[in-house]
């Protein structure tokens, strides 16, 4: 499967576009679609390298869903993409979401492991980040709608 349009906006969205390099919250290096990999200091792109950074780093999140042999449906694939893009391919692995997706795509406690993930580190404090609460139900809102 491949990520959709309204998969790619719920990314957009909750990402925003940034043509010019900043330090996201965790202190990474990032730009344009939250994009943080060979970013430096002072580097500028165009909305149109965004785009395509952004597609280039949808390509291991599709394959990370892809050869997990999930039974999802589109807007299942597309909230799980936004997960995956946000949160990485290792920490989707290894969690709990990933173990009860698995099992049973359909099982209503996905709702509440996507939840769990609204946290951040805040000058080392691990803490609730409302902008990740308002994308993990916007995702799990997603997951669930048929």
């Amino acid at each position: 499967m491949k990520t959709s349009s309204q998969g790619i906006q719920l990314i957009k969205d909750f990402e925003g576009l940034r043509l010019e390099a900043y330090r996201c919250p965790a202190g990474k290096w990032t730009i344009g679609y939250g994009h943080t990999r060979n970013v430096i200091p002072g580097m500028k792109i165009t909305s149109e390298v965004a785009d395509k950074l952004l597609m280039d780093d949808l390509i291991s999140v599709e394959k990370c869903l892809n050869e997990s042999n999930l039974a999802l449906n589109q807007n299942q694939f597309d909230a799980l993409s936004d997960f995956v893009f946000n949160f990485g391919t290792d920490k989707f692995l290894k969690s709990t979401l990933f173990k009860i997706v698995r099992i049973s795509p359909d099982d209503a406690r996905i709702s509440e492991e996507l939840l769990k993930w609204n946290k951040g580190r805040v000058s080392g404090v691990l803490q609730v980040i409302p902008g990740l609460t308002r994308r993990r139900k916007a995702e799990s809102l997603m997951y669930f709608t048929k």
